[in-house]
């Protein structure tokens, strides 16, 4: 394969290999770049490329092989190291507790909101919650899986309304 051939056949790889780059990168700009240093990668070492193989399969090696060279040198640079002498708080075995008596209030007022739903809802609520599937539910209680769902769904809507206080607090939209 001659230098012009090989580099047509490189080009012609572009689009593919720009959607794989952006894929990786999840930003047009770094796309282009990656996209940039594999061509030029592929190109420069022609020689090293065996005819009659997979092109492709070579050019996102090298893409892929960029990508996470780029990565690793880019979090090496980010890295900080602290050089100073003061170790007080690595040598120091005391762990720092915050106030927990406002999360003993909402977890105190969510179980009673959660006891204050009636008992088809808190049940089939409560199974969800610990983990089972709908389809598990529903052949647990033997019910259809539209009338699981909707269970869960007016016994989320009964708790946003009794816990909405806390939503508000922490900012979350509550309606």
């Amino acid at each position: 394969m001659t230098n012009m051939e090989f580099t047509t056949a490189v080009t012609k790889e572009k689009t593919p290999l720009r959607q794989y780059a952006y894929k990786l990168t999840k930003n047009s700009d770094d796309a282009n770049d990656l996209l940039q240093d594999t061509m030029l990668k592929a190109i420069t070492n022609r020689e090293k490329f065996v005819a009659q193989t997979n092109l492709k399969g070579w050019l996102y090696t090298i893409m892929k092989n960029s990508f996470i060279n780029n990565y690793r040198r880019m979090v090496k640079q980010n890295t900080f190291i602290d050089q100073t002498d003061n170790t007080y708080y690595l040598d120091s075995m005391s762990v720092a507790e915050g106030n927990q008596a406002e999360s003993k209030f909402m977890m105190r007022d969510m179980e009673h909101a959660i006891d204050t739903l009636p008992d088809d809802l808190k049940n089939t609520f409560m199974m969800n919650f610990t983990g089972y599937k709908y389809h598990e539910i529903a052949d647990l209680m033997k019910i259809p899986i539209g009338t699981v769902k909707t269970r869960i769904f007016v016994a989320r809507r009964m708790l946003r309304g009794k816990l909405s206080v806390y939503g508000q607090a922490y900012g979350y939209r509550t309606n």
